[in-house]
């Protein structure tokens, strides 16, 4: 089964990790949440404590296949100066490997130079001084990435995941199973 790394760190938007997860683990997708501090305790945008079981630098991010990080006011305060996180990003786009940011997290990303040539979405106002194709789309596939544009998109950011990772059918599956079509 399809392995992803989930970077979250204190001050993360909730639903656009926590529903992004949900969808994900739906869909049978194993997933390791891990702080990008070297604390295990998180406190998210809207003060909810998680506890995480691992660390950014306890990973080996050749044993994941893809890359979720998600938004909020973290992505401007901590995040956007955490070179770990750039280096985590720079090895997941350079193996080709899949990509997930939505909301400011997006902006990591761009920053880099990665959405040169691609289009992508992000929350009104991450994507200046980024070089590519900004959308303003719910959700933007483009190659090996795929960014959301805020919480509002976060069940259907975590399908496209499921759709680019399992296909289809798997997708069809966890959207009926969500939206309560049987």
């Amino acid at each position: 089964m399809k392995k992803g790394l989930v970077l979250f760190t204190h001050g993360f938007e909730d639903t656009e990790g926590i529903g992004t997860i949900d969808v994900l683990l739906r869909a049978g997708l194993n997933l390791d949440i891990v702080s990008v501090t070297n604390e295990h305790e998180i406190i998210t945008q809207c003060q909810n404590k998680l506890v995480l079981d691992k660390c950014l630098n306890d990973c080996n991010l050749d044993d994941y296949d893809f890359l979720f990080i998600p938004g909020g006011g973290a992505v401007k305060r901590s995040l956007v100066n955490n070179q770990a996180v750039y280096n985590t990003i720079t090895k997941f786009a350079g193996s080709g490997k899949l990509v997930c940011t939505i909301c400011a997290a997006p902006m990591l990303v761009g920053k880099l130079g990665l959405f040169e040539n691609r289009k992508f979405t992000c929350f009104p106002g991450c994507e200046e001084g980024i070089v590519g194709k900004y959308t303003k789309e719910g959700v933007q596939v483009s190659d090996n990435f795929i960014t959301g544009k805020s919480m509002a998109y976060s069940i259907d950011f975590g399908l496209e995941i499921v759709k680019y990772l399992l296909g289809k059918e798997k997708y069809s599956e966890v959207k009926r199973s969500i939206y309560a079509e049987m």
